[in-house]
């Protein structure tokens, strides 16, 4: 995909939200008026409705006020001012996933609830290092439920990899061993493992995670090089409860967000970016192959606050 058809997949996929933040910003600086306490409080509640969360709200509202109090300021440079400080959020997140392990392959964990988009996004993930010339191979290791396994062996087959698998209900670390072991053996670049996505029980999620590891740790003592969680965009903050449980059953290292063609809650990534500071490696804004791809700040900055 050109970076000009991205750059319009990414208007048409957050237009909801800019259209939700450009309406909540609407009218605070009518044609133009001074930016004072009253107004910076009202810039302050729409940042937090439009879903970029408290914290990343209070942050620009103390930027504008710093830069800005007491002048006069359009619609137009307001939006500009708010799309710079989004800007500044963003910019030390933005790291896309890179594949530098050696030696290979790299491993992969891809970890989430079921329904965020976990599935398609590996195949989108597989599609995108294939890309760039590297070997992918995936892992089935979401063995508990039925769909999961079937599911994935689509996708692969979609992007050209190939796919381990093993018997639904049966145990992931062994799945994931005999993926290590042809990735190894074959000299595959990058090995990409789906994981369950329940969370009803914690504890067994991270007794099942916690014995990958240990398998993943006697084949190769770095892996797993990554453990990105996936989330969906159209949950707004409860999307972001989701990195604290994550964070504490995996120990996750980045993100990548699904679903912002969806939502008027794609803000989200703004308030993620600000609370955990954790890499944001890709945004997806559809279902094709090639609506996964990592992001420029700046451009989504523009597009979040309708600069564009």
């Amino acid at each position: 995909m050109s970076e000009t058809n991205w750059s319009d997949r990414l208007l048409g996929g957050f237009r909801k939200t800019s259209d939700r933040l450009g309406s909540n910003l609407g009218g605070l600086a009518g044609g133009s008026g001074k930016l004072d306490d009253a107004t910076l409080d009202d810039i302050e509640d729409a940042l937090i409705v439009s879903d970029l969360g408290p914290a990343a709200a209070t942050r620009i509202r103390a930027k504008l006020a710093e830069k800005s109090f007491g002048l006069e300021i359009t619609q137009r440079e307001l939006k500009e001012a708010v799309a710079e400080e989004i800007a500044e959020i963003l910019r030390p997140v933005a790291k896309p996933l890179e594949i530098t392990a050696f030696p290979r392959p790299q491993v992969i964990l891809v970890i989430g609830v079921n329904g965020s988009g976990k599935t398609t996004t590996i195949a989108k993930l597989a599609h995108l290092f294939t890309e760039d010339d590297y070997g992918v191979l995936l892992a089935a290791g979401d063995t508990f439920r039925a769909a999961a396994i079937g599911q994935l062996a689509t996708w692969a087959e979609r992007a050209g990899v190939e796919l381990v698998r093993g018997a639904e209900g049966g145990d992931p670390a062994s799945i994931v061993f005999d993926a290590v072991k042809q990735a190894t053996d074959t000299g595959i670049d990058a090995l990409i493992v789906d994981t369950a996505g329940r969370l009803q029980n914690k504890r067994e999620l991270m007794d099942e995670l916690a014995k990958i590891r240990r398998v993943l740790g006697r084949l190769n003592e770095d892996a797993p090089h990554d453990v990105v969680l996936v989330l969906d965009a159209t949950n707004g903050q409860n999307a972001l409860s989701q990195i604290d449980v994550f964070q504490e059953v995996a120990g996750v290292t980045g993100l990548i967000m699904t679903k912002l063609d969806g939502t008027a809650r794609g803000g989200v990534l703004v308030a993620a970016a600000e609370q955990y500071g954790l890499p944001i490696h890709a945004i997806g804004v559809g279902e094709q192959m090639d609506d996964l791809r990592p992001f420029d700040p700046d451009l989504v900055a523009r597009v979040i606050a309708g600069v564009v």
